[in-house]
């Protein structure tokens, strides 16, 4: 992986490459999109080629024309919550959060994680969000947190 290349040139290498990978598979859904444009699986694949790619607000789009496809694709909801939320979108990483949490809980307890990382990189530079704008994400993730350690402690 790109991350644990030992040095910087062979990051930078291997960041490049992955990039120049994402961008044909991107040609590749693409293409398969101009022929058939419902396909599902291209629509998710097209999403998850602009998250990584850092493209958000397009993967946010892929993800729509996804779930208007099949509603009850779940990782869909839950790839566009992460891309929301690097979008600063909070209110529906809240929505998608609480779907997730009810019907696939191992996805709520990844989008917990990245829910998480986003207030740690906020709290002490707000990166252009209110500052209580950020101190109630706080409160409502606090809240979440103790919502799911109970739900996950065995039954007395």
């Amino acid at each position: 992986m790109a991350a644990a290349a030992p040095n910087a040139d062979k990051k930078a290498k291997a960041l490049e490459k992955m990039g120049d990978d994402y961008n044909k598979a991107l040609d590749i859904f693409t293409e398969a999109l101009s022929n058939k444009g419902d396909m599902v699986e291209a629509w998710d694949n097209v999403g998850y080629v602009h998250l990584r790619l850092g493209a958000y607000a397009e993967a946010v789009d892929d993800y729509n024309h996804v779930l208007a496809l099949k509603p009850d694709l779940l990782e869909a909801v839950a790839h566009r919550a992460e891309a929301n939320l690097a979008l600063d979108r909070l209110g529906d990483v809240k929505v998608a959060y609480v779907e997730l949490f009810t019907h696939a809980p191992n996805l709520a307890d990844q989008l917990l994680q990245a829910m998480h990382k986003w207030l740690a990189d906020h709290r002490d530079d707000t990166r252009g969000m209110r500052p209580a704008d950020v101190a109630a994400f706080d409160t409502w993730l606090q809240e979440r947190d103790t919502v799911a350690q109970q739900s996950a402690a065995p039954p007395h």
